[in-house]
């Protein structure tokens, strides 16, 4: 069986077997390492020379400081490793380049190459990694949330306004410390005050929290500024270092605070779930309680509490109140366990820091591998390929629509990486042949994970086992947009289209064999095809060996699987249907299905209508769709089902006098601030509903705030309702048996 720690293989986590790092930081001419043993944390500095890497040594001439020049070997353009004597000399080199050579860091040309994270600088030349001969287990890991007051008419706390105040703070470890901090007992400088003693007291190695960086540290950080008191979290006594940061995923962008903590590293669970859900596409939402109920971690017997009922529950039911909090770093803990070992692992592998190694892209930490490896080598460093032209992708189609089945989903086992491997197709600059040893050793180690999940007993383990999967599938998969980039040291935009070509070629191939067999195909993305499986294939046995025969035709080392088997399939359009399998779960998958951009109502009818096609009893659709449209007329439906939530990302002021210049259009939610008697700021979030009469209002100019919604007097826009959900209907129409009686 495969390790899965992987802590002695050079070649992925380095050639230092330092073990017991979790901690490092950059100390004058030396980078500190917080390692643990089993008396506790100790530190030892070793001695750190940053570097910059030249084409010509030249370069430099007339910079002030000592500088030590290694040649490197090989045709590879940046020939040449200035070593400094400390980071200071290192950025006025870096300077000094910039402005003799009239090129940025960054610009594609520059005839220099410099890395900005000095800890990251280290584990390059020294071939270290956080994590090695320790488990997760032996992680310190102190999760912390905190329950808010929100002033009267406001829908969301704002740590800037004077009255919301901090609650409640919930703090906890795995090995059974909690500590429940409330304004009952305390003042809110106590409170924050205590809360740096538990963290200086229990020394963690990491500290956890869902939204963490958005929500609870950028609360505490702005309310211990009103009281004057030090965040003294580091383990040399520092306060945090904060800034903005940008967090990159799939298609998304998040803005965040980031925290840097000496000694420690910050994790948030939001942006793991962020992750985890890039490859899943099976989150309904990325807050911390749907999240546990998905992944099975909530508690029998957890407190829910609304958070219009925070501040009642603090003044009447303060047991409630601490249950619900300490539910919450109870959840947090659970959900980081699953979700953040994959990164435990990586961080053993990779030359970042553990929390940079979360934040860090895929491209980048592969790329990450090679220079390591190649200065390990003394080898030279190819520049980055210049742009190059676009090329086709995958092979993706929708062969039929509708409600389909049964059908089976078989993929060939990491598509892209199987043909690199199968053909030994590499980046042509890699003159050091890293490329396809790397792939072949993360691959293994994916199906190795893979395997464990599909065999598990245990339900955690499973879970467990399939988020490492799927991290490292996103991982391996990565290694071909790694070849379609330009922007990193071994990019080949050649290598990677011919590696699409064949890719498409094999899987067309797969889908003509099937049809020449009597199945017929559904759906085809990329690597994956759903398909009706022929007659006299009911069976899994037999549509196992329909899977196992055809993956027999395909080139040595590259493996098709079959990987489920399903009632039936609502195929909407490319890349958006659903599944319901044997067991009567549905999984829906695209975002015309079930986006997060739709008001709740809507996500709830269209997830039922899918449920009644799948279960044979589409015919009752017309009967939901009157049902939904009376409880719109009757006003039964809440408002939250119904509400928008926005967040202010300026000030009000800023944003009016970007729309009176033209800058920006109106919205909605920057108008109810403008017209409130309160000041609102940016950061606050805005509910808002629509008003008004007729479907076709303009919305900003018909809204309230949820807040102000009463429903004894409900004034929100019933024929805008019942158009949206007439506009759902219609696209989903073709799909429902007697579609015409939904308009009759």
């Amino acid at each position: 069986m495969v390790d899965l720690s992987f802590t002695d293989t050079p070649l992925l986590s380095g050639a230092d077997p330092t073990e017991g790092i979790v901690a490092a930081e950059l100390a004058g001419r030396f980078v500190r390492l917080f390692i643990r043993t089993e008396d506790g944390v100790i530190f030892r500095d070793v001695p750190f020379r940053p570097f910059i890497l030249l084409e010509d040594p030249a370069l430099l001439d007339g910079f002030r400081h000592a500088v030590s020049i290694a040649p490197l070997s090989g045709p590879g353009t940046f020939r040449h490793l200035a070593l400094f004597a400390d980071w200071s000399e290192c950025i006025a080199a870096r300077d000094f380049l910039a402005k003799g050579t009239g090129y940025t860091t960054s610009a594609p040309a520059t005839p220099y190459l410099f890395l900005s994270d000095p800890v990251h600088q280290h584990f390059l030349l020294s071939g270290s990694t956080f994590f090695k001969g320790i488990e997760f287990d032996t992680l310190r890991r102190l999760a912390l949330d905190i329950e808010t007051a929100c002033a009267e008419g406001f829908e969301f706390s704002n740590p800037a306004r004077e009255e919301d105040r901090i609650l409640s703070i919930a703090v906890m470890e795995e090995g059974g410390y909690e500590e429940y901090l409330s304004a009952h007992e305390m003042s809110e400088k106590e409170m924050l005050e205590r809360l740096t003693a538990i963290i200086r007291e229990r020394d963690p190695d990491v500290i956890e929290g869902h939204n963490l960086f958005r929500f609870d540290l950028e609360y505490i950080r702005v309310r211990a500024d009103r009281h004057g008191v030090r965040l003294r979290w580091g383990r040399d006594g520092s306060a945090p270092k904060v800034h903005p940061s940008r967090f990159t995923v799939a298609e998304r962008i998040i803005d965040y605070p980031r925290w840097d903590i000496y000694g420690r590293s910050v994790i948030d669970t939001y942006f793991l779930l962020q992750i985890y859900d890039v490859s899943s596409r099976e989150l309904e939402s990325y807050g911390l309680k749907p999240a546990a109920i998905h992944f099975g971690l909530a508690a029998p017997g957890r407190v829910y509490l609304d958070r219009k009922a925070m501040d009642e529950a603090f003044r009447t039911d303060p047991q409630a109140l601490r249950r619900y909090n300490l539910d919450d770093v109870r959840e947090t803990l659970a959900l980081s366990r699953l979700l953040s070992y994959p990164w435990f692992l990586q961080a053993r592998i990779f030359p970042y820091s553990y929390q940079n190694c979360i934040i860090r892209g895929n491209a980048t930490r592969i790329n990450g591998l090679f220079l390591r490896e190649y200065l390990r080598r003394g080898a030279a460093i190819p520049r980055p390929a210049e742009a190059g032209g676009t090329f086709e992708g995958g092979y993706t189609d929708v062969f039929g629509t509708g409600v389909l089945g049964p059908v089976v989903h078989c993929d060939v086992a990491s598509l892209y990486p199987s043909i690199m491997l199968a053909y030994g197709l590499s980046p042509r600059r890699d003159h050091q042949g890293l490329f396809l040893p790397l792939l072949a050793q993360l691959r293994e180690f994916r199906l190795a994970a893979k395997e464990r999940a599909r065999t598990a007993a245990d339900p955690h383990q499973r879970d467990y086992f399939n988020a490492l999967q799927q991290t490292f599938k996103v991982l391996i998969n990565s290694f071909y947009g790694y070849l379609g980039t330009t922007i990193h040291t071994f990019s080949d935009v050649e290598t990677a289209a011919e590696v699409a070509r064949r890719g498409r070629e094999l899987i067309q191939a797969v889908i003509d064999r099937l049809r020449r067999g009597g199945a017929r195909p559904v759906e085809v993305d990329t690597d994956g095809i759903y398909f009706i499986p022929p007659p006299g294939t009911e069976t899994r046995e037999q549509q196992e060996a329909l899977v196992k025969e055809l993956s027999a035709t395909l080139p040595e080392g590259i493996a098709l699987e079959m990987d489920g088997r399903y009632r039936a399939i609502f195929s909407y359009k490319m890349k958006n249907y659903a599944l319901l399998d044997h067991e009567g779960r549905i999984t829906v998958r695209g975002s015309a299905l079930r986006s997060r951009g739709i008001e709740r109502y809507l996500r709830n009818f269209t997830s039922e209508a899918i449920r009644l096609l799948l279960t044979g009893e589409g015919e009752k659709i017309p009967l939901l769709r009157d049902d939904c449209t009376r409880l719109l007329q009757e006003h039964r439906i809440p408002i939250e089902d119904l509400a928008r939530t926005e967040t202010l990302r300026e000030a009000p002021a800023t944003y009016l006098l970007k729309v009176r210049q033209g800058k920006r259009n109106p919205s909605a939610a920057f108008e109810i601030a403008l017209r409130s008697e309160r000041s609102f700021r940016a950061g606050d979030q805005i509910s808002y509903y629509v008003t008004g009469h007729g479907k076709g209002v303009t919305v900003y100019e018909n809204c309230k705030p949820v807040s102000l919604y009463d429903p004894d007097s409900p004034d929100e826009n019933t024929e805008f309702y019942l158009d949206k959900l007439d506009q759902l209907v219609k696209r989903l129409a073709p799909f429902f048996p007697g579609e015409r009686t939904l308009f009759d």
